[in-house]
């Protein structure tokens, strides 16, 4: 019989799940609703005793947001930015990801887009954006005349985080923190023109706050680079009424790119 790799047996497990399996079915059937014959006792808690030594003086918590900020400083290139955080393994979600997703599109394109993190199929092949979100997004930019590929008006596309949380859950605050100094120097290295911001996850880590649906359609700035806050695809899939807006901000965006 064929062994299952990690990644696909992973990748059921995760399948399942979503669809509310959690347990597993044992060979025996249990009665859950049987009593053992004689509770146990609960132990009296034994008292704490002080410590009275202390470790060497020499061990200290590692800051992964120092780390972090040192890694990224040193990146004089994209390539030497991503081999950066590739090295990085202070963030817990690396371990449980397939791939880390760096970028995808035209590095030096005058948009460069900020999403929130990989899904499933982002961290099956490498790349940001290449779900049906990603699909949307490919669409919305053409209506535009840019695009990933395009010769004239590239655009570049990098995530917030770039390891895929377990379960597509909300990114974590500190997992935003520590990375946060990759995709500022990200930012500074690609050198746009004009920085699109997807969703609530990427506003509070460039903008520190969130309510996409209030801050979509005003520019800003971020990382001294104007910026335009937009509401997610994954978003607009879910609410279609919500695309009137997203033109609106797809033809501000054009209008100060060729202004």
């Amino acid at each position: 019989m064929e062994s299952t790799d990690f990644h696909t047996a992973k990748a059921l497990l995760d399948w399942q799940i979503e669809l509310g399996a959690d347990e597993c079915m044992s060979d025996a059937p249990i009665n859950r609703y049987e009593l053992p014959d004689k509770l146990a006792k609960p132990k009296k808690a034994a008292a704490e005793k002080p410590h009275l030594t202390r470790g060497p003086v020499d061990e200290q918590k590692i800051d992964p947001v120092a780390v972090a900020s040192q890694a990224a400083a040193s990146a004089a290139t994209l390539e030497e930015l991503r081999a950066a955080m590739q090295a990085f393994d202070l963030c817990s979600l690396k371990k449980g990801a397939r791939n880390m997703v760096f970028s995808d599109g035209m590095a030096g394109a005058p948009v460069m887009i900020i999403g929130e993190a990989p899904g499933r199929e982002e961290d099956r092949i490498g790349k940001p954006f290449v779900g049906a979100a990603g699909q949307l997004l490919d669409r919305m930019f053409a209506a535009i005349d840019m695009g990933r590929e395009h010769a004239e008006a590239p655009i570049y596309i990098t995530n917030t985080l770039p390891w895929r949380p377990p379960q597509n859950r909300d990114p974590k605050p500190e997992e935003i923190a520590m990375m946060k100094p990759f995709l500022l120097r990200h930012i500074e290295l690609a050198d746009p023109k004009a920085v699109v911001i997807m969703g609530n996850w990427a506003c509070q880590a460039l903008l520190g706050k969130r309510g996409i649906t209030r801050l979509r359609g005003i520019w800003t700035t971020a990382v001294d680079k104007p910026a335009l806050p937009m509401c997610h695809p994954a978003y607009l899939l879910r609410n279609p009424a919500a695309k009137k807006e997203a033109w609106a901000d797809l033809l501000s965006l054009r209008a100060a790119i060729t202004a």
